[in-house]
């Protein structure tokens, strides 16, 4: 139901748009650095940039949620494989990839992504 009424004032927005005489705002670029951040499925997306006086991006820093989580997905990873090791090799490796999913869901878009070197004593 939500779809059709956002397409549904969608087009109602567009009916009712009219022209600009001006299509942008004339602006002068300034040198500066800008920060923020912003919610995602994941997490928290940070961004920084910096801008020279031509208006050209300078640098950019984006740190993405998954880029946070890393080193805890590492440390719950080296806690859990351990008490896998009576699996089969490919029902451990599914385990942990359920475990890192629980982290960043979005890793598992690239099917089968983890290769587990096992070393048993």
């Amino acid at each position: 139901f939500e779809t059709l009424y956002a397409l549904d004032h969608s087009l109602e927005l567009i009916s009712r748009y009219e022209r600009p005489e001006r299509p942008a705002t004339p602006f002068q670029p300034r040198a500066g650095i800008g920060h923020g951040c912003t919610e995602a499925p994941r997490g928290i997306l940070y961004h920084r940039y910096e801008i020279d006086s031509e208006g050209l991006v300078r640098s950019a820093t984006i740190v993405p949620p998954t880029a946070q989580n890393q080193p805890q997905i590492e440390a719950d990873l080296a806690a859990y494989a351990p008490k896998l090791l009576d699996m089969p090799e490919d029902e451990m490796t599914r385990q942990c990839e359920f475990l890192i999913r629980n982290y960043d869901p979005c890793i598992s878009c690239s099917a089968h992504f983890l290769r587990l070197k096992i070393e048993r004593d």
